[in-house]
């Protein structure tokens, strides 16, 4: 995994001006499509970067999480994008299995409107 900065805690601190966590969004690097949303913590956030596979935070269950480290279908990270305020993230990642826990490769299914001119 190459690193473009050293990614010190207080170099992360940046992510975290406007709270605890910070929403990042996964997308799949090979498709451009978008897989997931979770959040991230100075602590998750850190150890995605230190092995190169996502970490979350679980708002429910107050506990970090590594994607697919009980059902297999692990993201591996290829690039991480910060937005203009530092304030989201975007992992383009390769997804091993599904991404959702519904079984879904994809989180987002339920179309909920479409443009009728399409």
């Amino acid at each position: 995994m190459t690193q473009l900065q050293h990614n010190t805690p207080e170099e992360l601190e940046r992510f975290f001006q406007k709270g605890d966590l910070i929403p990042a969004i996964v997308q799949e690097a090979s498709t451009g499509q978008v897989l997931m949303l979770a959040y991230m913590n100075r602590e998750s956030l850190q150890k995605t970067l230190e092995t190169g596979y996502t970490w979350f935070y679980s708002r429910s269950r107050q506990e970090l999480w590594n994607k697919g480290a009980t059902s297999g279908h692990v993201q591996k990270i290829h690039r991480i994008f910060s937005d203009c305020d530092d304030d989201t993230l975007l992992l383009l990642v390769d997804q091993t299995g599904a991404a959702c826990h519904t079984g879904s490769h994809s989180c987002f299914f339920n179309e909920i409107w479409r443009d009728t001119d399409e």
